[in-house]
């Protein structure tokens, strides 16, 4: 649906997990010539649940992918919170924390969208896999581009889609320090064997400052850990040492309650440890020149708001049309921002007004939690609390355009 006056612009996106193969998909259908790279071997299959939520069903709805997404949808049906001598508080049907909508929200695993965002572009954008962007030389009329496997290449337009730790970020606009929002958790995940009989659910056991949760897609033979807890400052030492990650874990949980001796065990072996800080990155721009950011390199909103793919998707719908609609490249990226900005900016508050649900802080808003849960009264209470009406207000803050119909 190129502009027929118009010829179709070059545009490399750097990335290929949410954001950067959706932007990909709309900036084909408008016209554009489109190449992904990816310093990953192949889309990256498997992974935990993301929630697909308000503006953004309607994105993939718009991109025809609700009919495989709801083939995929895996169906969570109650979270059931633990105490700190593993007595069982109470559950909740996972709409009641998140503010989501039950029949209507998906619920799919990360890497079933990433394929589904990469089957329909297979065949029609370039796909550079194992390879990332090395340098950037942004002239004013094009981006020179480096690749680490020593290709040269122009575009047009470059798009960082890379995530919280963006390459293309600390590239063209520096260090991530200054744009770093910490939230003060830390969080480790990797899998473990399902010896627990959970299907269709999570676990979450908490102590003031500390979850640790099992969460299970479907009945399978394995599940998701997470274990999560407050650190007054990043612990930047153990991220590129598993020794330590395993070993600051460890440190922080003692107990001998519930499954966390199990979970203990399964970090120290877990060949698929992940381990990061819980943050958010806050920008005044999401453009210089030629290169424009997108998904969680411009506006990461942290798994505390369960809202990271979702914006994603949308920030990623917008960011296609816009640089459809208008023909010159910073209108375009100047329309995206003030279009993107105020939904992203709500969606990352949810972090902060959520988090105590799943993982309270202190005593006093643990206790003030698992009473709200133990009574069935309580429904409004526990909404209060968890920022649920505020979370579906924010999932669809944004209206989408129908930039079809401007001429694009």
């Amino acid at each position: 649906m190129a502009h027929p006056s118009r010829p179709a612009r070059r545009v490399l996106i750097s990335g290929a997990s949410i954001a950067g193969p959706a932007l990909a998909y709309w900036l084909d259908r408008y016209g554009f010539e489109v190449t992904v790279v990816e310093k990953a071997a192949a889309v990256r299959g498997g992974g935990y649940a993301i929630d697909i939520r308000g503006t953004a069903r309607e994105v993939v709805d718009r991109m025809g992918l609700l009919p495989r997404l709801r083939e995929a949808h895996v169906d969570s049906q109650r979270i059931t919170f633990v105490d700190g001598a593993g007595g069982t508080v109470g559950s909740l049907q996972p709409e009641q924390m998140t503010g989501g909508e039950a029949g209507l929200d998906l619920e799919v695993r990360r890497g079933d969208l990433a394929d589904a965002l990469y089957a329909p572009l297979r065949n029609r954008v370039e796909f550079l896999f194992d390879d990332s962007i090395a340098t950037l030389d942004d002239d004013g009329d094009a981006v020179h581009v480096v690749l680490d496997s020593g290709t040269h290449r122009t575009f047009d337009l470059v798009v960082g889609a890379d995530g919280l730790h963006s390459n293309t970020r600390r590239l063209v606009f520096g260090p991530e320090e200054p744009f770093h929002h910490y939230l003060g958790h830390v969080f480790a995940g990797f899998t473990l064997p399902n010896e627990f009989g959970l299907a269709h659910e999570a676990a979450i056991w908490n102590e003031p400052g500390r979850s640790a949760v099992l969460y299970a897609h479907e009945p399978s033979e394995r599940v998701h850990g997470f274990l999560t807890f407050t650190c007054e400052t990043p612990p930047f030492d153990a991220f590129r040492d598993p020794r330590a990650q395993r070993a600051l874990v460890t440190e922080r949980f003692p107990e001998q309650a519930w499954h966390v001796p199990r979970l203990m065990e399964a970090m120290r072996e877990a060949d698929d440890l992940f381990f990061d800080i819980v943050s958010q990155i806050h920008m005044r721009t999401w453009s210089r020149g030629r290169v424009a950011l997108a998904g969680d390199a411009a506006h990461a909103t942290s798994f505390l708001s369960g809202q990271g793919s979702s914006v994603s998707l949308v920030g990623a719908y917008v960011l296609a049309g816009e640089l459809a609609t208008h023909a010159d490249h910073a209108d375009a990226f100047a329309a995206y921002e003030r279009r993107m900005r105020p939904f992203a900016e709500r969606n990352q508050a949810l972090a902060t007004s959520g988090g105590t649900v799943v993982a309270p802080t202190t005593r006093e808003e643990l206790d003030a939690r698992n009473a709200a849960i133990r009574d069935p009264r309580a429904a409004a209470r526990t909404m209060a609390i968890a920022g649920a009406a505020e979370g579906r207000a924010a999932h669809s803050a944004l209206v989408l355009p129908d930039y079809a119909q401007t001429g694009a």
